[in-house]
């Protein structure tokens, strides 16, 4: 559901050496890069859940909508920001009967709470040129705060203009956020969440 400025001061100069230093012109001084905001592509992001049944398999479902927005350093991953709202409504599991259920009071309860959501908090470095984010994760009307790595899938600028994807895979447990029916039972209470992010600078 977490990248940098770089300042340029002018260098003053003091007495003497006022005489000898040559005179930089501002112009010639590279300009300072800014932290870009890019909207997220719903169309070519992706949700997806994973969760066990009758500890025998794995279900799988998905997200139909997404969208957010987030700010994107590439030098300063302190100055990184992200926010993705899901709408539990958008809930796919290739089954409409199953879709009802899903989006009822025993699971996702989608009226009384229409948006699964994530907001970081902080944005440090993390490994192999990813990321490692914090933030406030919104399920069934709980927020906790999580943290989780992220992979810089990649960049570009083309015909589309400024792009960029990123990519996380995460585990929360379902019962901390009050999703407590058929636990113990037919279905497992961890939960793995991918979620996979394309956006264009806005």
């Amino acid at each position: 559901m977490r990248f940098a400025i770089i300042t340029l001061t002018a260098l003053s100069s003091f007495g003497l050496l006022a005489l000898t230093t040559p005179t930089v012109e501002s112009s010639a001084l590279p300009t300072a890069l800014e932290t870009e905001t890019y909207a997220i592509d719903p169309v070519h992001s992706s949700a997806l859940f994973k969760i066990k049944h009758l500890d025998t398999s794995y279900f799988y479902g998905r997200f139909a909508d997404m969208s957010g927005t987030l700010n994107f350093d590439a030098t300063d991953p302190s100055k990184c920001s992200l926010l993705i709202e899901v709408p539990a409504e958008s809930m796919d599991s290739g089954n409409d009967k199953l879709d009802q259920h899903l989006r009822s009071p025993d699971f996702f309860d989608a009226k009384q709470f229409p948006v699964v959501g994530f907001k970081s908090t902080k944005v440090e470095a993390g490994e192999d040129g990813g990321y490692r984010v914090t933030g406030d994760f919104m399920l069934h009307g709980v927020t906790k705060s999580i943290t989780v790595d992220v992979e810089h899938v990649g960049s570009t600028d083309g015909r589309r203009g400024k792009m960029v994807g990123f990519h996380t895979v995460f585990t929360i447990d379902r019962t901390e956020f009050d999703m407590n029916y058929g636990v113990g039972g037919p279905l497992g209470s961890e939960v793995e969440l991918t979620i996979s992010i394309e956006a264009g600078k806005i």
